[in-house]
């Protein structure tokens, strides 16, 4: 049974920094190198929304325009976990936070959120002074 398991969310002022994880379990090493891996996020009231992406097979990667140059997306295949390192965080940066696995070998799409199999049960993420 495939899982995704985010961690590292928390409380932190506006200016630091946070880094989160997603670790994923029931997949095999190979077939989890076929799945790009999403990051996004949802405040009270808003929708979800598409933060972050990376390939397959660590691919190129995708960062929304509000995030970019303040996050920054890997994935270590070895241990079936990709990091969100958030840098710079602001209040609007406030959300909980979702990773979910799309089974594409292609560039990773995180605009669509259809495209996604499997989600993980989300972080809190409050940046507050």
């Amino acid at each position: 049974q495939v899982q995704l398991v985010e961690s590292g969310g928390g409380l932190v002022q506006p200016g630091g920094s946070l880094r989160l994880s997603c670790a994923a379990s029931g997949f095999t090493l190979d077939d989890y190198n076929d799945y790009a891996i999403g990051w996004f996020r949802q405040a009270p009231g808003k929708e979800r929304e598409g933060v972050s992406c990376i390939s397959s097979s660590d691919g190129p990667t995708y960062y929304a325009y509000s995030v970019k140059g303040r996050f920054t997306i890997s994935r270590d295949n070895t241990k079936n976990t990709v990091y969100l390192q958030m840098n710079s965080l602001k209040p609007e940066d406030t959300a909980v936070y979702y990773c979910a696995a799309d089974h594409f070998r292609g560039p990773c799409r995180v605009a669509t959120m259809r495209y996604y199999d499997y989600w993980g049960q989300g972080a809190q993420v409050t940046v507050s002074s």
